[in-house]
This record gives structure tokens, sequence and C-alpha cells, in this order.
């Protein structure tokens, strides 16, 4: 169960659409694919998904701190070793993505190794989520078509939209014609992705008040320390941290300090480990949990379901795992299916999926 060789492959594929939001927009999935070898003629498999306008991460800078950082490190150690690993891995500040591909490659091999699920290693509440959709900036007609497919063609009835334009005018008018349209049957919530200031957010919150959203996500910046507990302080819907919280810490500060009443789990961005701990942490806390997004492919978006599955708290909630059907193509040899509104765990030791090598040829960027 010795870790033998780790591999950090580049591959692109490009979006049907750009998903645009405050911080950024992404044409194409340049991502990397993140393999950790044994002894035993294992692969553990997971996918990194840098986002360099929200954590510093780019492609080159995730292969590169893989390959002359962190494979070092950790080649020799036994899949068991992870208490170990995590503490190497610490030594270097940030690189939250490149860490956490690691990680869940590192439990893929492990749940593979055991012949196990890695859902029934983590807790194994149960085998599926509910999902929720990601949509992005565009004229109002145009989100609520793409809310009324996801409805009709795969039965999903949770919508997380994105806001944080200026005038707060275009997004609030986009949520109201989303629940006008839709009805009260299906959840909304918005996420501002830290692009109104505190006071915007308030009265953007205010002109939708009457929308029964669930929750508000990351509206204005959380180093506006103070306009930040003002707002949370007036809210009546709970206001999740996502990009502020990504370790224990993280929840800790913003949950302590009045910055936050939920948060965001994206194992993305803290893998299956850090994730757990987050998880328990929220747990303790009573705070509501939101399994989401990292603007995954196929492999990210199993990842996801794998955790937020094994655990009551984190399945509770329908996660982030649909945007993936706005990429042109995928890696995977069996795709993903959403049905009924909900993705399932595929059954199997590890992870449950598998890299078409034929697909990999064809977008690698390395080769």
């Amino acid at each position: 169960m010795k870790i033998t060789r780790i591999e950090a492959i580049p591959f692109a594929i490009p979006y049907r659409k750009p998903l645009k939001f405050a911080s950024g927009e992404v044409h194409v999935a340049e991502h990397v694919l993140v393999r950790v070898h044994t002894d035993d003629g294992i692969v553990g498999i997971a996918e990194a998904p840098p986002r360099p306008f929200t954590y510093g991460e780019t492609q080159a800078g995730i292969i590169a701190v893989i390959e002359k950082i962190f494979a070092p490190q950790l080649v020799g150690l036994s899949l068991l070793e992870r208490e170990t690993m995590v503490a190497l891995l610490g030594r270097t500040v940030g690189n939250p993505v490149a860490k956490a591909a690691l990680d869940m490659a590192v439990w893929d091999a492990l749940g593979q190794t055991l012949d196990l699920p890695v859902t029934d290693l983590l807790g194994g509440y149960t085998d599926r989520m509910r999902v929720s959709h990601m949509l992005g900036f565009d004229e109002p007609a145009a989100m609520v078509a793409e809310a009324e497919r996801m409805r009709d063609e795969y039965g999903i009835t949770t919508f997380k939209v994105k806001v944080g334009r200026r005038p707060v005018g275009l997004d609030t008018a986009v949520v109201r014609a989303l629940r006008e349209a839709l009805g009260g049957e299906v959840e909304l919530y918005v996420d501002g992705n830290r692009g109104w200031t505190a006071s915007e957010s308030a009265r953007a919150m205010k002109e939708m008040a009457d929308l029964d959203l669930t929750f508000a996500e990351e509206l204005c910046p959380a180093d506006d320390v103070l306009g930040r507990r003002w707002l949370v302080s007036q809210l009546d819907v709970p206001f999740i941290a996502d990009e502020s919280a990504v370790v224990p810490a993280d929840v800790t500060r913003e949950v302590l300090g009045g910055s936050a009443t939920a948060i965001s789990i994206k194992v993305a961005r803290s893998g299956f480990t850090q994730s757990q701990r987050v998880h328990h942490l929220a747990e303790g806390l009573g705070l509501e949990v939101v399994m989401g997004n990292q603007i995954d492919g196929q492999l990210g978006s199993m990842c996801t379901v794998v955790f937020g599955s094994s655990y009551r708290l984190t399945s509770r909630r329908a996660g982030e795992l649909s945007n993936f059907l706005d990429m042109a193509d995928d890696l995977l040899t069996e795709p993903l299916e959403i049905r009924h509104g909900e993705l399932v765990v595929r059954p199997g030791a590890g992870i449950g999926v598998r890299v078409d090598d034929d697909k990999l040829a064809h977008y690698r960027q390395d080769s």
C-alpha cells in the first residue's frame, strides 16, 4: 500500500457555454488529472480544477507544486499515513486544490486496495444526493429557460443563482423572474461571489425578501469585517461562507465572528480529509451545510457525491452537482447521469469511476 509514483496531467475541455459570475468566468475546463500509483498496482484518481480568480492557482502552478514539492514528500508513504500526508502538505502555504486532489486520489487508491467504496470508508449514510444547478449571469429570459430545461429534463428543483452585478436590480430582477416562472415548488438561493458591498447586499436582500430564498452566499467580501457582520446580523436566511471558509479554522473565525451562519464544503479545495474535519465542526456547531461546486468535471462531481452522501448533514440539502452538463465532453468511461433530480454513487471500490484512456489522450496538453 505504498505510494510509488504521482502524476499530474493537464487536460482541457471546452464548455458549450461559459459560466459567468461576479469573480470571473470560465470558457474552458483547464484542469489537472492527478494519479497516485501504489506498489500493489493500484491507481487512485482525482481532478484538480484551478480557479485563479478565487484561490490563485493555475493549471501550470498545480502541476509544478505537485511534481516539485508534494510528490517527493508523499512517495514512499503508506496509503494509511494520511495524517502524515496532511502534515507534510501543510508545510506549504496555500495550494488548496492541488492538496485536495492528492488527498482524494489517495482515498480512491485506498478504497480500491481494500475493495471498499470510499463512501463506506467515510460514513456510508446514503448512496445519492439531490442536485442543485448553478445559473450564471445572463438575461432573465435565458436564465429562466435554462432552469426550466434542467427541471424538465433532469428533475432538478433547486437552483443557485449567481448575483453580484451592478446595479443590484439586474440580479434581483432575474431572481424574481425565476420565482415567478418556476413557482413555489423550487428552492432558490443566491451567491454573490463577493461582488457587492455590504450595503448593496442588504438592499438586494430587501428587494428579494418576498421570494422565499433558502440561503444567501458570499454576497460581500469577508475582509469587509464590520460590514459583513452588520449584513449577516439583519438577514432572515442563513448566510453561507464559501471561499472564506476553506479549512476548519476559517469556519471557526467566520461563524464565531458573526460573519456567517452556514457553510459550503467543496471537496475540490479541501479533499476528503479536511472536508471531514469541516463537516464534524459544522455538525458540532449546529450549522447548515451545502456541498458546493468548483465548476468540476464529472470526476470532481462524483467526488462531491461520494463525500456528501456519506453523512446525514451533507446529504440533507441538494448539492451543486450539475455544471458538468455544460462541458462539451469529459474523461470518464461511463458518463454520469442525473435522474429524477438525483446523482447516485457508482457501485464498486474507491470512488467508483474510471478514466477513458482514449479521451485523456485526446484532451491532455502535455503530449
